[in-house]
């Protein structure tokens, strides 16, 4: 193995970014029904982030700072990494999320590169627009191929690990799939199935 990506939101972090930043906000509720509706694959995932964010409209930048940096990993998440760079593999996290979360978790756990969402604000507040490179339901295994390409890693070399519809379009350019926790949709294309949260589970397989 060459090259491991993994998912963000409730897969290296327990929980889903967005449905924290609504808190606040008293939106936790609305919010996360509609994260589950597109985590199943019942709703196009672009809709449902646009939907989302745009209830985060007003949510002051410092705030979405603070609550990106307190949120709580998934058990297992530095040692699976540790591991994984130990043996030479590239380590990405590619997230329909947020780079406020993304980048900070990528400064904690030393993983190699984030692709993830930029919430726009203006002077300081967010205004509820969302743009980015994993905006759609094929961002990741769009960005995952050519990833692919510039490092010269086949699929054969490659593993994703992902919970939701939205890791489905990696799972096709990938020898190794881990559904972590995951959704039905999700599992039905896994050679690779865990149900506990703890991440270092993964490494009995490999």
């Amino acid at each position: 193995m060459k090259l491991a990506v993994f998912d963000f939101d409730s897969t290296l972090m327990d929980g889903e970014t967005i449905d924290f930043l609504a808190e606040p906000l008293g939106l936790k509720e609305k919010v996360a029904s509609i994260t589950e509706m597109a985590m199943k694959g019942e709703l196009d995932f672009f809709e449902s982030l646009i939907m989302r964010v745009k209830l985060l409209e007003g949510l002051e930048e410092k705030k979405v700072d603070e609550i990106c940096r307190n949120l709580p990993f998934m058990p297992g998440a530095d040692e699976i990494i540790k591991a994984l760079k130990k043996n030479g593999v590239k380590v990405m996290v590619f997230s329909g999320g947020f780079r406020n979360a993304t980048s900070y978790a990528r400064e904690v756990l030393g993983f190699d590169a984030d692709f993830s969402n930029k919430l726009h604000s203006k002077n300081g507040i967010l205004t509820g627009l969302v743009g980015g490179e994993m905006m759609f339901s094929h961002s990741k295994g769009d960005m995952l191929k050519r990833i692919q390409n510039i490092l010269g890693v086949t699929p054969e070399e490659t593993m994703v690990v992902g919970d939701g519809a939205n890791d489905l379009s990696m799972f096709e350019y990938a020898g190794t799939r881990v559904a972590f926790c995951a959704k039905e949709i999700l599992k039905k294309h896994a050679n690779i199935i865990i149900e506990e949260k703890d991440l270092t589970k993964i490494l009995e397989f490999l």
